[in-house]
């Protein structure tokens, strides 16, 4: 029944795509199709999703199909636990899609719809993969799915490098992976993954691990592989965007999972750089969303950010892994999921309304979409309600999934290995920081882009706001999600319990339900959380207090009195000299200046017309110019470019044309090539 349904929305999958790729998209019919498709591939997944998760079948053999070996798939509970995920927000996104391409203009190439579902396609063959070989051939297409939505509009030079750039991460991340694929199956004699587990510790076992680590971090943007996340995201069309960041994504945390499982016991060197590497990649992706001017790369580096807190996560369970201590893996692991669904659903959100409201705005300028949110309201509630969750506030999933985090990371005292606990300590300080950050970078998204005061720029434009019923709907899904799945939390932490299986035993993921409706960190005693109360409490006490306000005041609370405005300090300042968002987040660039690289420079602007005078003409200013710079682009992928460019103009003088010459370098390379496997053995 899993494989039936599986099956049935790869078929549809491939038929949106036919459709989009033969008829292009001149007629509403033929743009939307492909995405309605989708919603209903998407469906299916889910449904197939659930089953595996309550009635797993295991591996399932195919036979020699690809001619490598035996062809399976594995529909277990891991499985099945993220196929739930991939499809839920199919459908959602799939359904932001609908009314996002029903005008015209907005999907102008054929490739858009196709690659969309194609990514779809290719995340649900990487989640079912049972063998190496179907394993990679999803990746792999995944990257090229990821090519061709980053490449949608590549005439422009940006986005042509921008695709480029996703590629060769791409690329890079598939390489890794297969390396590790190789030492395992040549050690293990078979292409099948659940066969790995038997690979005995060793030198090969963590080399394999940390390939692991390398290939799909860089898929989910640990760094410092993160450089492609705000190029690649911000290239893509619309609520494509929301695909690749929240959905696809997810299928680089699976593998981490995935693995987890499958190899066992990492060194305890490996763990304490997942804790260290996670909880800096979490503090720099916040601090460089915090001061993006452009909306799309702020909440691009968020995803850097929330990759970072799901892989630190990761770590707590590498470290109960490295310990012996199931149930510090079971923390680590509940706690990390409960991220990777809080963030899926909240980036998918964010990403999908956000671009509904760039499009509408032909803008993703903070300052040109000051206060949009206001004109498109089902959008900019989406929008608000995302950003709530991301920056871990109450009553969202997003709060709860951290709450679950720190408390994971407080379980440091009951390892014994000194690194371990200091790890754990400072990844936990890391994210604490990050969660500040995080608090002031979206509030400052939904002050500029929903609460601001409008700037209308294009007063004619009708505004889409969803597009029409179904992309509403998506968008209100989406939204209502990073609330509603707060609270059913407890039956939430069940169903991740039974996904989890594979990995850690479920009733040792089942110990975080102190009772029905109060969650606690697996140990008992420690602290514990009702996120369904405080559905409950929270309403209670805002119009308790607020009643309470409006006796004692004798109704002086509700009088409205009508004062000048406080903007940049200075009353009667408008237009382009008002707070705008580079001044908001100047404060940030100053106090966390090591960690951004943040200069500046002052210069001198005399008004035009005025040269060679001896008195400061009227107009006269003082201009300060502050900049960021990315560190790892900056201090690793510009020197090894360069240095790669100098390589090859010397290596091209050895292109002479002559046919000797080249078959007595392939001589002297075999020579080397069998020097070297005869120096190994």
């Amino acid at each position: 029944m899993i494989g039936a349904l599986l099956v049935a929305a790869l078929c549809l999958w491939a038929l949106g795509a036919l459709v989009a790729l033969v008829s292009g998209a001149d007629t509403a019919l033929v743009r939307v199709f492909p995405f309605v498709t989708g919603l209903l591939g998407g469906a299916l997944v889910a449904a197939a999703g659930v089953l595996a998760v309550y009635r797993p079948e295991g591996v399932v053999f195919l036979g020699a199909g690809f001619g490598v070996g035996r062809t399976s798939v594995r529909l277990d509970a891991l499985a099945g636990l993220f196929l739930t995920l991939t499809g839920g927000l199919a459908a959602a996104l799939s359904a932001c899609l609908v009314g996002w391409a029903r005008p015209v203009g907005r999907v102008a190439r054929r490739g858009t719809a196709a690659g969309y579902l194609l990514l779809l396609g290719a995340v649900t063959v990487v989640l079912v993969a049972g063998d190496a070989f179907t394993f990679l051939f999803g990746w792999e297409t995944m990257t090229l799915a990821f090519y061709i939505l980053v490449g949608a509009r590549r005439a422009d030079k940006a986005n042509a490098r921008a695709s480029w750039v996703t590629l060769a991460m791409g690329k890079a991340s598939g390489a890794a992976l297969l390396f590790a694929f190789l030492l395992l199956a040549g050690h293990s004699g078979t292409l099948t993954m659940s066969a790995w587990s038997h690979v005995p510790a060793g030198a090969f076992h963590d080399a394999a691990f940390v390939l692991v680590v390398v290939g799909f971090g860089a898929k989910v943007g640990l760094l410092p592989f993160q450089v492609w996340l705000p190029l690649g995201y911000a290239a893509a069309r619309g609520p494509t965007r929301a695909a690749m960041a929240g959905l696809a994504v997810n299928a680089g945390f699976y593998g981490l999972w995935r693995f987890l499982g499958i190899l066992g016991r990492p060194p305890i060197w490996l763990v304490v750089t997942v804790l260290v590497l996670g909880g800096v990649t979490a503090l720099v992706g916040i601090s460089f969303a915090a001061v993006q001017s452009r909306l799309n790369r702020a909440i691009a580096y968020s995803s850097v950010e929330n990759a970072g807190i799901i892989v630190v996560g990761y770590g707590v369970a590498l470290a109960g892994a490295a310990s012996g201590r199931p149930e510090i893996t079971a923390v680590g692991l509940l706690a990390a999921s409960l991220q990777v669904l809080a963030h899926g659903v909240a980036k998918s959100g964010l990403y999908a309304s956000a671009g509904f409201i760039t499009s509408d705005n032909d803008s993703d300028d903070l300052e040109t979409l000051r206060g949009a949110g206001r004109r498109t309201p089902v959008s900019g509630a989406a929008f608000a309600l995302g950003s709530l969750s991301l920056a871990g506030l109450p009553p969202t999933i997003g709060f709860v999934s951290e709450w679950f985090l720190l408390e994971a990371l407080l379980q440091e005292f009951r390892l014994h290995a000194l690194a371990l606990r200091l790890a754990m300590a400072g990844a936990g300080a890391l994210v604490a920081l990050t969660t500040g950050v995080a608090a002031f970078a979206f509030v400052r998204l939904i002050g500029f882009a929903v609460l601001g005061r409008a700037v209308r720029t294009a007063p004619d434009k009708d505004l889409a706001d969803g597009g029409g019923l179904a992309g509403k709907a998506g968008l209100v899904l989406l939204a209502v999600s990073s609330i509603g799945l707060s609270a059913v939390a407890p039956f939430v932490v069940r169903f991740l319990a039974r996904g989890l299986t594979p990995i850690v035993p479920a009733s040792a993921s089942l110990q975080a339900l102190k009772s029905p409706w109060v969650l606690q960190p697996v140990f008992s005693g420690f602290s514990i959380l009702s996120p369904s109360w405080l559905m409950v409490e929270l309403p209670i006490a805002f119009f308790a207090v607020a009643l309470a306000t409006l006796v004692l005041s004798r109704g002086r609370f509700l009088r409205v009195r009508r004062v000048p405005a406080w903007r940049s300090a200075s009353p009667a300042v408008a237009g382009p000299d008002r707070y705008s968002a580079f001044g908001y987040a100047n404060v940030l660039r100053h106090v966390l200046g090591n960690v951004l690289g943040a200069s500046h420079a002052s210069e001198v602007v005399e008004p035009s017309g005025t040269p060679g005078t001896d008195e400061p003409a009227d107009g006269t200013r003082l201009e300060v110019i502050m900049s960021v710079v990315e560190p790892a682009e900056a201090y690793l992928y510009r020197p090894a470019r360069a240095l790669w460019l100098l390589f090859a103009r010397h290596a091209k003088r050895l292109q002479s044309g002559r046919l000797d010459a080249y078959i007595a370098y392939m001589l002297v390379a075999l020579l080397a090539v069998l020097a070297a496997v005869a120096a190994w053995h």
